[in-house]
């Protein structure tokens, strides 16, 4: 996007980042990963890891998002790096197929939750994922200045909600230190060490994802230089106090042995901070981080159609801004449209479990465009952070393929029909091109 349309400032960079790395997922990962682990060294070890890999990703895509300071992250990235077939794969991937899903699936998610809070019938809840969506759709078409402001105070108050019934717990006593030890030993009913350790880094990996999304809003931020770099690395370091933080406030509660199940889990921590209405207050907590986590998502993931427009990939009416609000209107819209078809058709879980095998191995891709470019990278950092990054993705990536290799397969088919999509896609551009010439 043009200079002038740069109107993002550094805190709303940051609240992208912690905003889709920290939505539904923060109240239900947690639980479960402690009681598969059966250890609260485990699941801390487990965080702190996962955190390593995200500053190693952070610091990776910190520098991208330096040599390219434009709207779009990855397609822009693997563009530069890989050329334009895998830059478009990335993009029929992640716009026409994962994020429409992952929206699909915070906003049903978040049902469960308004129906604790609002006394609303059957028919009422039903149509919540879609006002969810449409509303969120709306905002960002309006303009970037109100989504992005929208989107910060969404996350701010989400961070302070979550760092509050942390204090809560501690200044209410409800919390004990003593339900922590024996820090190391695992309870008994937790799962064997290499499974419960397996699920445990892609439970984590899951949790902390998104934090990469930032990328595809450089090109509306303003001194892109500076505010990306401190947005990655500020954002990763604050979802990792987060999840640190909450998963030792939720174990101090409620100990190891005490969890039941992960949707149970609310119910139970709630009840235990704060009474009878536990289960409203939790489930009030819980909206606020789904809505920051869309708020995030409905902004960035448009900008990878946009982008995709915009080099020549797509259909060009998707790479035009609004003449009146200065927004990928278009892009919004569309992505919007398929994030309601996939809720129509009920189909966002199977199309999650398809595709997130291959989203992992391109962010490992992503990655690996640092030892392609033409100008060297002379980061401290470098080429060891890459090394890291690329090694826990492939890691990820194998552990998904172990637990279930057939979706994975079905992800990467879905990924390959973009082969002939972009073969469509460029011959129609051509022959628009012939006619408008002739």
């Amino acid at each position: 996007m043009a200079s002038e349309q740069r109107k993002l400032g550094l805190v709303a960079v940051i609240a992208l980042v912690t905003g889709e790395s920290i939505a539904l997922g923060i109240f239900l990962t947690p639980a479960a990963m402690a009681k598969s682990l059966g250890s609260p060294l485990l699941l801390g070890l487990v965080w702190l890891g996962m955190a390593l890999m995200a500053m190693s990703g952070a610091l990776c895509y910190s520098e991208l998002a330096i040599r390219h300071p434009q709207s779009g992250g990855e397609f822009v990235y693997l563009r530069a790096g890989y050329g334009e077939q895998i830059a478009f794969l990335y993009g029929w991937m992640s716009s026409l197929v994962m994020y429409p899903g992952v929206a699909a699936a915070l906003a049903v998610g978040s049902v469960a939750y308004v129906a604790q809070v609002l006394p609303l019938g059957s028919r009422a809840l039903a149509v919540v994922p879609a006002f969810l969506l449409c509303a969120f759709a709306i905002v960002n078409i309006l303009g970037t200045r109100l989504s992005g402001a929208v989107m910060s105070s969404v996350n701010i108050l989400k961070l302070g909600v979550l760092f509050s019934l942390v204090g809560w717990a501690v200044v209410s006593g409800h919390a004990h230190v003593s339900n922590l030890f024996p820090l190391a030993e695992r309870r008994p009913g937790s799962d064997a060490l290499f499974p419960a350790l397996a699920g445990g880094a892609v439970s984590a990996f899951f949790s902390f994802g998104g934090w990469w999304e930032a990328g595809k809003i450089a090109g509306e931020i303003r001194d892109p230089k500076r505010n990306l770099p401190l947005a990655y690395v500020g954002g990763v370091s604050l979802v990792t106090a987060v999840y640190l933080l909450v998963s030792a406030a939720f174990l101090s509660v409620l100990p190891i042995d005490k969890l039941t199940s992960n949707t149970a889990f609310v119910a139970q921590f709630g009840e235990a901070l704060f009474g009878a209405t536990g289960a409203r207050v939790l489930s009030i907590c819980v909206l606020i981080c789904v809505c920051g986590g869309m708020a995030a998502l409905s902004m960035a993931a448009p900008r990878v159609f946009y982008a995709m427009a915009q080099a020549g990939s797509f259909f060009p009416a998707f790479g035009k801004l609004s003449p009146r609000f200065g927004t990928p209107a278009n892009a919004i819209l569309l992505q919007t449209g398929l994030a309601l078809a996939v809720l129509l058709l009920g189909a966002f879980d199977r199309v999650l479990a398809y595709i997130i095998f291959s989203a992992v191995l391109f962010l490992a891709l992503t990655a690996s465009t640092l030892f392609r470019t033409r100008e060297p990278v002379r980061g401290w950092w470098f080429p060891l952070t890459p090394i890291i990054f690329i090694a826990c993705c492939l890691v990820i990536a194998g552990l998904i393929l172990m637990h279930d290799p057939l979706p994975a397969f079905v992800g990467v088919i879905i990924v390959l029909c973009g082969i002939p999509a972009r073969k469509f896609l460029t011959t129609r551009q051509s022959a628009h091109l012939v006619h408008e010439r002739s």
